[in-house]
């Protein structure tokens, strides 16, 4: 069964799944996610310890109100919020006055309700650390599916240990043979087109991909085996380094087969077309 995070964040690995799980090792004692996001992968992942971190703190923040507190206190928070600010799909003046409360009171369960209304469900704050995404009109909202895959998440991160790091700051010193890293950061060819909330966080460049792949030939080095998931080609560019680093190394460059709704996922048009891999040690 394949479940999925009560968060619709951009750039989640949901659909992707069932190639990841064909493509990760069997029997992982320690799974490492360094950019855990929505947590997708990380629900889907069998480990006998899990770690999961994130730079966005208010990210983490929400998994770990999750983690702490029962399913019933978190859906009558979020039901009463709901009641309590006439929030719905066409409320655009109810989201603008909580998402003013929000900025006012920060709390996570708060926060979770705000994004289940706003565009696209995105993360997004300004330098201020203040939420400023727009209301999702006529889209957004919490959904009974999304209630459903809340009630299932909440069951499934309860011994899961959040961290909130830059990936270079991720103690991994403990690690042994036998334990999987898997890194899906944001990807440079696509990086304009992701808003999660990293308004205000460290962005991400070249040279974020060069440190990522150093600390993943550091962990190859100690028998480790590790998963990266990026994209190589978008829109006519091709990552000026990635393909190469991975022939350099030996690494194996795998290609999931999967069709990004309108997408125009890996299109025979070169204009549009997305070249979507996990590069794995092993």
């Amino acid at each position: 069964m394949i479940y999925k995070s009560p968060f619709n964040y951009i750039g989640n690995k949901h659909r992707m799944i069932a190639c990841l799980q064909d493509i990760f090792p069997q029997n992982i004692n320690t799974f490492v996610d360094m950019f855990c996001g929505g947590g997708d992968v990380l629900i889907n992942t069998e480990a006998e310890v899990k770690i999961a971190n994130d730079v966005n703190y208010h990210v983490i923040d929400v998994l770990q109100t999750f983690q702490n507190l029962s399913i019933e206190t978190i859906l009558d928070h979020i039901d009463r919020r709901i009641a309590e600010w006439n929030l719905s799909k066409t409320n655009s003046e109810a989201f603008r006055q909580f998402r003013q409360h929000y900025n006012e009171n920060p709390n996570p369960l708060d926060l979770y309700v705000l994004v289940c209304y706003s565009f696209n469900y995105q993360f997004r704050f300004n330098s201020r650390h203040q939420y400023n995404n727009p209301f999702g009109k006529n889209r957004s909202c919490f959904s009974n599916r999304m209630r459903e895959n809340l009630i299932s998440f909440v069951r499934l991160i309860r011994n899961v240990r959040f961290t909130k790091n830059d990936f270079r700051a991720i103690d991994l010193t403990g690690l042994q043979p036998g334990d999987f890293i898997y890194a899906d950061p944001p990807y440079t060819l696509t990086c304009g087109s992701y808003n999660d909330g990293k308004r205000g966080f460290s962005g991400w460049s070249a040279a974020e991909d060069m440190a990522l792949l150093s600390i993943l030939d550091r962990l190859n080095d100690s028998g480790i085996s590790f998963g990266l998931s990026n994209v190589i080609e978008h829109k006519g560019k091709r990552h000026p380094f990635l393909s190469d680093w991975a022939q350099e190394k030996g690494y194996t460059i795998h290609y999931p087969n999967i069709n990004y709704n309108n997408c125009n996922y890996q299109s025979n048009n070169k204009q549009y077309r997305t070249v979507e891999v996990v590069i794995t040690n092993y």
